[in-house]
């Protein structure tokens, strides 16, 4: 009788219902990457991981930007398609910029005016930027998210900040809220280095750093909310490692509001392009 083949390392693709809904009628169903170690698949090596990865992006997020280009590789490395990880991602991009928010509202530093111009204009164009990002395969998605990673991640390398004005005027406002909406489009679709966007909108306005960042914070946590409703109504969020990951991003985004603004996050950002770069060739080839 022939010897039994010694098992394979490989582990089996692990299939699961959608996040709770049925979509026109019927369950969508979407597949979790084989990995090639066991090790990897395991919660007590995935759940640290995705924390400890959170708290990072969640303290990048609301000193500066930039945090998802960290979280979005991660997600999917740990065997979540990339539209899969586009959804969840924003489980902890949600939860952060409540706490982020909450946090500059108690330090006095977000004007609720910023809702009118800001978070409202940035949140419709979130809907389209979401249905776009839906409506691609994953492969297309992922690249372009390699393609979006490099040009974001130039972009501010060569950009400067001009000087703050004293007051916004209304011309800007409105030039400002059309902006936003297309800001929206592109947290919507991707989210992934759309504070660094909102930072140069704001600074445009006449804000400073830091009022910029609430402004931000509170934005990104409006149109957020519209675009995790859309991506788990489709079924592309996975809960689970969400919840895990916005455990770390919350925390880091209470780090992140007490940090110092102006100073601190240029060794990171220096850190976080050449991550980018190294994440984005492996997106774009892999």
């Amino acid at each position: 009788m022939p010897a039994r083949r010694p098992a394979r390392t490989r582990v089996a693709h692990r299939v699961r219902p959608s996040a709770g809904a049925r979509v026109a009628g019927r369950r969508t169903r979407w597949t979790r990457t084989a990995l090639t170690s066991e090790a990897v698949n395991e919660p007590a090596i995935v759940y640290p991981s995705l924390a400890l990865a959170g708290f990072v992006a969640g303290a990048l997020n609301v000193v500066a930007g930039g945090g998802s280009f960290l979280t979005l590789p991660i997600l999917i490395f740990f065997g979540l398609p990339p539209g899969v990880a586009n959804g969840t991602n924003r489980v902890a991009i949600l939860l952060q910029n409540l706490v982020a928010s909450w946090g500059f509202h108690r330090h006095g530093v977000l004007d609720p005016r910023a809702v009118v111009w800001a978070a409202l204009p940035a949140t419709a164009g979130a809907g389209l930027g979401a249905w776009a990002a839906l409506s691609i395969s994953d492969d297309a998605f992922r690249r372009a998210l390699a393609a979006l990673m490099v040009v974001v991640t130039l972009w501010t390398l060569v950009s400067r900040r001009s000087e703050p004005k004293e007051q916004p005027t209304a011309l800007r406002v409105g030039m400002l809220a059309v902006g936003f909406f297309g800001v929206g489009m592109y947290g919507g679709f991707v989210q992934a280095g759309v504070g660094f966007f909102i930072l140069a909108a704001t600074s445009l306005a006449g804000l400073d750093l830091v009022r910029g960042n609430a402004v931000k914070v509170l934005s990104i946590l409006c149109f957020s909310t519209l675009s995790l409703a859309l991506f788990a109504l489709s079924g592309k969020v996975d809960w689970t490692l969400g919840l895990v990951l916005a455990v770390g991003n919350m925390a880091g985004g209470w780090l992140g509001v007490r940090l110092t603004v102006l100073k601190g996050h240029v060794w990171i950002g220096r850190v976080v392009t050449v991550t980018v770069i190294v994440f984005a060739i492996r997106l774009w080839f892999g």
